[in-house]
């Protein structure tokens, strides 16, 4: 009697660690929207972490439904160029997502970011619900305290509203084309400006 309640003890044991193993393994899915200038910029420094399980391009923000590139870029629409993030929140949490958003984007500019001038490439984070929001507000409190330049903060916090994707040559411009995105993104300084404001 008493081996059988040892081996039942040890197989519920068993069980329990193992179960508790897959449930932490399962990512938890999460979602951020951003804007940060031109979206190819964002959606690869984006994919550089391995907790980002995607990021896609897109258009967000404004009045007309399924804007196209052209549109948007011309102005007029009220949509900013912006990117969704996918992520694994049990390896990178909403506020990591932000950090990493402040120090890839000039915060200081409102007008566009870069060489890319026009409220279309304006800086903004994308609230998808209220606890995104409060977190996105602690987040811009965090770096107006601790930023390394003078300049006030300019990044627009704005409730989201229906993402459209941009076109199919858009997304992963930076694989499809990596000589025309290397002399984009070196050509709008948009690495030497970042590092004006925050170092290294």
């Amino acid at each position: 009697m008493h081996m059988r309640l040892l081996t039942f003890i040890i197989i519920s044991l068993s069980f329990q660690h193992f179960a508790y193993a897959d449930t932490t393994a399962a990512p938890k899915i999460e979602t951020a929207i951003l804007a940060g200038g031109c979206f190819w910029c964002i959606e690869s420094d984006y994919e550089k972490l391995d907790a980002v399980v995607e990021v896609v391009s897109g258009y967000t923000g404004g009045h007309v439904k399924d804007p196209t590139y052209k549109q948007v870029s011309a102005g007029g629409t009220g949509h900013i160029e912006a990117v969704k993030v996918t992520y694994d929140a049990n390896k990178i949490s909403y506020p990591e997502i932000l950090d990493y958003f402040w120090r890839h984007i000039d915060p200081t500019r409102d007008d566009g970011q870069f060489c890319d001038g026009g409220p279309q490439y304006r800086p903004a984070i994308f609230y998808e619900n209220q606890a995104q929001k409060q977190l996105a507000i602690a987040s811009t409190q965090k770096i107006e305290k601790t930023k390394p330049f003078d300049e006030p903060l300019k990044v627009e916090l704005i409730e989201a509203s229906e993402f459209y994707l941009a076109e199919d040559y858009h997304q992963d411009y930076y694989k499809k084309n990596p000589a025309r995105y290397k002399f984009y993104r070196f050509s709008c300084r948009r690495d030497a400006r970042v590092k004006e404001l925050w170092g290294k």
